[in-house]
């Protein structure tokens, strides 16, 4: 065997190699957008995807909205005259154990509709025709009822009015309280928006 074949020899074998090394990038290249469209987008992930809130930010009395599943989640953190004032208006909303109303199951009969009585969570859409309630905490507001107005929600559309706990007032068009979404605690601050945490 002289030296060129000996050479040619060794060059066949790293031009193999080489082009084996290409071709197997170029394949894992043209594999991962293809094995990437499998999935779910990021936007289809969102829609229906849990949400996780820090409620430490949240100041007493004061609301913030999230999204989930396209609809907007209030959360307000209730001061302890807003819990007391809940027991005040009982007489005056329609379904005040929530009993008709869509909501975990283990909150039916709570005033306060919640599993934390400081943390109110309840989608922001009025169950007449889907307005959004407007966040209305002042007490005792002359064009809500005055002195038997103790805070709450008011629906610009058509009139609609809800408690502290999302419970609808009697002779008003929206025929149920406002629907509370699954959520659990992960921590004393930290809730997620859109799962039971395996409750049943």
């Amino acid at each position: 065997m002289s030296d060129g074949e000996v050479v040619n020899e060794g060059r066949r074998k790293f031009l193999t190699a080489a082009t084996s090394v290409v071709g197997a990038a170029g394949a894992v290249g043209f594999m991962v957008p293809f094995v990437g469209s499998w999935n779910p987008s990021a936007k289809a992930k969102a829609a229906g995807a849990p949400v996780t809130v820090n409620l430490s930010k949240i100041e007493k009395g004061q609301m913030i909205t999230e999204e989930w599943r396209g609809k907007p989640v209030y959360i307000v953190r209730r001061t302890q005259e807003a819990l007391d004032g809940l027991a005040s208006v009982e007489s005056d909303v329609s379904d005040p154990n929530s009993e008709k109303s869509v909501q975990p199951a283990d909150l039916v009969g709570k005033e306060w509709r919640s599993i934390n009585p400081e943390f109110m969570i309840m989608l922001g859409v009025c169950t007449h025709l889907g307005c959004a309630p407007k966040f209305r905490p002042e007490v005792g507001a002359k064009d809500l009822g005055g002195d038997a107005w103790q805070g709450g929600f008011f629906c610009p559309c058509h009139g609609s009015k809800f408690d502290l706990a999302g419970r609808v007032y009697k002779g008003v068009p929206a025929p149920t309280n406002l629907e509370v979404p699954p959520h659990f605690y992960e921590t004393d601050s930290i809730v997620v928006i859109g799962e039971d945490g395996g409750a049943a």
